[in-house]
């Protein structure tokens, strides 16, 4: 049987010392570990995974971590991803939270902000949901796996994606894409929301937010 292509995954420092690590590695699977500030795992220029026990999961509604996380997956990412990992039942018994609250949280994740919830039952099961995942978003979807890092070279066209790269939800492919269609930064940075969705693969959500960034006044502290 032929092996399957060998899939990247960038993971948080924090999750390598979890035993997702050890069952991601059985697969042929290029680990890269980074100190993410948005989600547990990278799939693909589109895709983060946050991975959250049922404790974990309860814990981050009491201390209102849960819908921060989801606005900063949500700035950063096309498309975040919430894993629950655990047994279903001890969602309602585990802690002293209402059942309502719990609904509630459910509700406005899937609705609100659209983030799908995928329940697995071990630590085995996610791996192999980030797996193929990620799997699905390189080969299937032949998306990038993409990480904005100071570019190796230092010419003018790389300092010119690295900057468009830095704009949200705008992957390394697309910022090229974007130089390619306006020539210059400056014809970027100052075009409107019309004229951005002219660009192949730029959505209305997209262009929106890089509107946002660009004309919102800067408000030190």
């Amino acid at each position: 049987m032929k092996e399957k292509p060998e899939v990247k995954i960038v993971v948080d420092n924090r999750e390598m010392q979890s035993g997702v690590i050890d069952f991601i590695k059985k697969n042929n699977v290029a680990l890269e570990t980074r100190n993410l500030t948005v989600g547990d795992y990278i799939a693909s220029d589109r895709v983060c995974i946050e991975r959250k026990t049922v404790s974990d999961f309860l814990q981050s509604i009491v201390d209102q971590r849960l819908f921060k996380q989801a606005e900063s997956m949500l700035c950063s990412f096309e498309r975040p991803v919430l894993i629950l990992e655990g047994d279903q039942g001890e969602l309602f018994n585990g802690r002293n939270i209402h059942e309502n609250a719990i609904r509630g949280a459910l509700s406005s994740l899937s609705v609100d902000y659209r983030i799908p919830i995928i329940w697995t039952q071990s630590q085995r099961e996610t791996a192999a949901q980030i797996y193929w995942i990620a799997y699905r978003e390189q080969f299937g979807e032949k998306r990038e796996l993409q990480i904005r890092c100071k570019p190796r070279k230092n010419g003018i066209k790389e300092q010119q994606e690295f900057l468009v790269a830095g704009l949200p939800l705008i992957s390394n492919k697309m910022s090229r894409r974007l130089l390619e269609h306006f020539k210059t930064p400056k014809k970027l940075f100052n075009a409107n929301i019309d004229k951005l969705m002219k660009v192949e693969n730029m959505g209305q959500k997209k262009a929106e937010n890089i509107r946002k960034l660009l004309d919102t006044k800067y408000k030190k502290n």
